[in-house]
């Protein structure tokens, strides 16, 4: 279906003449990741689309996942074969990522390169703006501009209640309401987006990430389900994959997460009030328990600040750090095992 939908006619702009160059001076051309399934990729270049790999010594460079390619991604590759070489990953304008699943510290690349981050999530018993503000940390720290949609508006009786809720935790982001029920349920998508730029669409499975890549490609090329308002959606994404719409805008639907495991996050843009409250403490060192004058303890008394935010913000901050330090002791360990070998 890639082959359809994306081809060497519609590519978007990529690297700067300078990184073309470089990689034409090695024999090699400059393409994009459009596809992934375990091991094996598919790119599109100058030269059409194919299948490819990845070099050996790449592979043997590489201290973890995040060396690796990436659907969005911008490589230089051997085209010469049936069977295309990935021989480096150029640099990335942004890159979103998690926590891989399991006990490991390594990170985990969910798309890279993506102008806007779309953040579903259904007005229904998906609805959890706690999940929400890890999306949003996440999102802020790739790069990507980060856009909550609001999706199933249809099951809603009150979907102006979810916006306005939405609208006071996504601090900078814009929120949309949409839903597949009429005509004009997606415009407000079709209107945020602009042909050559690259848009992710995230969320939980069945809020209808799939439903709004299949309207935008005016084809069914993922598979969806449908879910009721009990919210029993089953997953129906199983790989990540970058289409080229009718509209000339790039979208990736990526498969719906059931948690979000922090790897990179920004705390300062997607908890901003909190930040800002924080630097009006008395004390630099504010714990934000007892201490006297303490502006975020005095803002969840007032009501300005729900005490639910706040904790998410330290449970969250938490977990950040322990991320961070297993991270280091990975490094510290990979280096040592260099040395030795």
């Amino acid at each position: 279906m890639m082959e359809e939908t994306m081809n060497h006619t519609n590519l978007p702009p990529g690297p700067n003449a300078s990184v073309r160059a470089a990689a034409m001076q090695d024999g090699l051309c400059v393409a994009r990741v459009s596809g992934q399934e375990r091991d094996l990729y598919t790119i599109v270049s100058d030269h059409g689309t194919m299948p490819a790999k990845v070099a050996g010594k790449l592979m043997h460079q590489a201290t973890g996942p995040l060396d690796f390619p990436a659907v969005g991604d911008w490589v230089a590759a051997d085209t010469s074969g049936d069977v295309a070489v990935i021989r480096a990953v150029l640099p990335r304008k942004s890159v979103l990522e998690r926590k891989s699943a399991g006990v490991t510290s390594a990170g985990q690349i969910i798309a890279s390169n993506v102008d806007v981050v779309f953040i579903c999530m259904s007005m229904n018993e998906n609805y959890n703006l706690r999940r929400l503000e890890r999306y949003l940390s996440v999102v802020w720290a790739s790069g990507a501009e980060p856009c909550v949609l609001l999706t199933k508006r249809d099951l809603s009786l009150d979907p102006g209640r979810y916006e306005t809720e939405v609208g006071l935790i996504a601090l900078g982001a814009d929120v949309l309401v949409v839903t597949d029920k009429g005509e004009d349920g997606y415009a407000a998508i079709e209107r945020k987006m602009a042909a050559g730029r690259t848009y992710a669409f995230v969320g939980s499975s069945g809020v209808g990430k799939s439903t709004i890549v299949n309207h935008l490609m005016d084809a069914a090329v993922m598979a969806t389900s449908d879910i009721g308002k009990a919210d029993k959606g089953h997953h129906t994404t199983t790989t990540r994959q970058l289409f080229a719409t009718p509209a000339g805008a790039f979208v990736i639907d990526t498969p719906g997460m059931r948690e979000l495991q922090l790897d990179a996050v920004d705390f300062d843009s997607a908890f901003a009030d909190i930040e800002t409250l924080a630097a009006r403490c008395k004390f630099n060192d504010c714990t934000h328990g007892g201490e006297p004058r303490c502006a975020v303890r005095e803002a969840i008394e007032d009501g300005r600040l729900s005490a639910e935010r706040m904790e998410n913000y330290r449970k969250m901050q938490k977990e950040a750090d322990h991320q961070e330090r297993k991270a280091k002791a990975a490094e510290i360990a990979i280096a040592r095992w260099r040395r030795a070998h």
